[in-house]
């Protein structure tokens, strides 16, 4: 399905008490899909509790990069997303991209 120049990275964020995510998954993660040559993200997915949150989180990110971390993704998600969730959201792209920068570095120089 996926192209073997691609990695999967998991960005992981806490959520708040009362979070429906919380009570489900016990933390909000993404799932993302990264092209390594060039850094593309090419699928992503979430721990939402609805499909449409899932859908619009990959509207946010797919066709995106995850070399760095970019502040434009940042103000869309602060813009664009009012999901109960959308701190965590923020927290897991930046852990997310973390992750990536590690695996680049490790494995593919």
């Amino acid at each position: 399905m996926y192209p073997d120049t691609t990695v999967y990275i998991i960005g992981h964020a806490r959520t708040q008490a009362d979070n429906a995510i919380t009570e489900h998954f016990k933390g909000f993660f993404i799932g993302v899909v990264v092209d390594y040559i060039t850094d593309e993200i090419v699928d992503i997915s979430c721990s939402s509790t609805i499909p449409t949150t899932e859908k619009f989180i990959q509207s946010l990110f797919i066709n995106k990069k995850l070399d760095k971390y970019y502040g434009e993704i940042d103000r869309q998600i602060e813009q664009r997303y009012f999901g109960t969730s959308q701190k965590a959201l923020s927290t897991a792209y930046k852990d997310a991209v973390k992750r990536y920068a590690e695996v680049k570095e490790k494995y593919y120089k």
